[in-house]
Formats: structure tokens, sequence, C-alpha cells
């Protein structure tokens, strides 16, 4: 026999299960997709639980704010247009869904790129050996000689380069978010790093051109997230500190100037959890109200199923 004593157990409380409030009930499991079901059956099988149940509300809440009026405005970094969801987001920005477009400024290097010779992305550890790297010269002439024209035109930067594609009849317009954004009215917003981009390493970039056009774009952008006002929808996908940054600047700015920016939603998506879209997105902007949604996976793989579920709840 031990020489210590255990506790009494003669007095424990206990409870029914069934009084308990639980968090897992089996009407809301997955279902078992069968062979040959349509999307909607697919989506419908998906687990009422988590992010399965947080995914599907806010489905709701863009579909929502579209029918309310309100914008959905898609930050986004340029790994989006690499992995091939320019198509996804133009067709969400066609059917008005989507009502602005921000990005940095590799996005407009791949967007180009693609728009008008269909390849981007090169190898930069092989080509940061010999120094070759970013010094395509077409690219750069084209977004710096864009960037110049835009300054004497007064536009922003995403609306210059939007012309200036559509000018050139760039081969791939259709899959171009700049050149569609700007057909469409669709404001696409650039907003600059100076020094991040491989455009900045040529001589032909205007520093003083890049800053002006790219401090319109946040003055335009600022614009799109006064009109979020309640009900609106902000998603920042794949930017980890250049847009998070961006949107809570404007977000007080709009503020400032007396627009009600209250009770909208946001949400985040990427691989991986980063501190300023959870302070500058999902955690100080909603203090006043609002709600946030967190979500890591693949872009390639989460935007479209996200832009398939908005569209089957809008038919």
């Amino acid at each position: 026999m031990s020489k210590y004593v255990e506790i009494d157990l003669s007095r424990v409380k206990t409870y029914s299960i069934t009084e308990r409030r639980s968090k897992v009930h089996i009407q809301d499991f997955g279902k078992v997709f069968a062979s040959g079901g349509t999307f909607e059956d697919f989506f419908s099988s998906l687990p009422t639980i988590l992010a399965g149940r947080d995914f599907r509300e806010l489905v709701e809440r863009i579909i929502t704010a579209h029918r309310i009026g309100r914008p959905t405005i898609v930050m986004m970094g340029a790994h989006l247009i690499k992995v091939g969801l320019s198509p996804i987001l133009i067709d969400l920005m066609e059917r008005g869904i989507v009502a602005a477009v921000a990005m940095n400024g590799a996005g407009i290097v791949h967007d180009c790129e693609l728009a008008l010779w269909g390849i981007t992305s090169e190898n930069v550890a092989e080509n940061i050996k010999d120094g070759s790297f970013g010094m395509a010269k077409e690219t750069a002439d084209f977004i710096n000689g864009a960037i110049k024209k835009g300054m004497v035109s007064k536009t922003g930067l995403g609306e210059i380069l939007g012309v200036e594609l559509l000018d050139a009849e760039a081969p791939n317009k259709p899959l171009s978010l700049l050149a569609r954004g700007y057909e469409l009215g669709v404001p696409v917003t650039v907003h600059v790093g100076m020094g991040t981009d491989i455009i900045h390493q040529h001589p032909s970039a205007d520093g003083a051109a890049i800053g002006e056009l790219s401090l319109r774009d946040f003055r335009i952008f600022t614009s799109q997230v006064s009109q979020l006002g309640e009900g609106g929808v902000i998603l920042n996908v794949g930017s980890a500190v250049l847009l998070p940054e961006v949107f809570v600047k404007a977000l007080n700015l709009a503020r400032n100037l007396g627009h009600r920016v209250v009770n909208f939603t946001a949400a985040n998506f990427d691989m991986y959890r980063h501190y300023r879209p959870q302070v500058n997105v999902l955690g100080r902007p909603l203090r006043g109200g609002g709600k946030g949604f967190d979500f890591s996976g693949h872009h390639e793989i989460m935007i479209p199923l996200l832009a398939a579920a908005v569209k089957l709840g809008l038919t």
C-alpha cells in the first residue's frame, strides 16, 4: 500500500452527456462524394466543422455583399498570377463580384509578361549567380515606359499599364488583370516598394514617376475601401507584409475623412500564418465590428474553390 494519500473522489459531481453543450455533432460530418456528382454535390459534402464551417460563412458573406451592392476587394500577392489564377479572378470581375484588385509591384511584371509574351517567372537562383536576374530588356522597357506616360496622362500605375497593354494589342490581353480591369472599369491598383521589383534595376526606371503613380493608386484604393461600408468584403490573398500595411492606412484614411467603414468582412488566405495579415487585416480593423476569417492552403486550390462556391450561391 502506498504511503501517500490519494484524493477522495467520492464527492465528484457529474452530469448527463445529454445536458452537455458539444462542439461536434454527426450531422456536421462530411459526406462521401459519389463519382459523377456535381460541384454542388461536392461542396455540400464538405464537413461543417472548423474551416469547413468558416469557408461556407465567408462564401455567404461575399454573396450577401454582392446582393446589397457592397464591394468585394481582392488584395493579392504576385504568386496568384504565377500559379495561373488570373482567369479565375477576371471571371469574378466580369460578373461584378470582385469590384477592385490591389497588387504589389511584382504583380505587374508577371501580368505584363504573360499578356505580351505568354511566359513569366525566371530561375532566380540560377540567374543571380551572374547578375542576369531580372534583366529582361523588353519587360523593363514596356513597364517603365508606360509609367513615364502615366506621369503625363496623370493616371494611376495600374490604369496606365492596362491602357498600354490594350494599345499594344497584347496577344494574351484577355488573361491580363490590368487590361481586363481597365476594360471593365474595375480599378486594379499597384502598390510598390521601391527597389523590390526587377524593373527598378534598369536605367529606364524613373523613381519619381513610379512613386507618383503608386501614390495615386493608393488614393484610388482608399476610395474603394471607403465603399466597404457595412457589409463589404476585403480579401488578402498571399501578401504577407505590403498589402496588409497599405490596407490599414487606407482604412484609417477613409475613416478620417468621415466614411463609416465598419462591420465588414475580412479574410486572409495564405500557405502560412504571418503577423501583419493577422494584425492589420483580421485584427485592428475589425475591433469596431465585423468578422475575420483565416485560411491556410495553396492558392491554386483555395481560390478556385472559393470562386466556384460563390458562383454556385449566386445561381
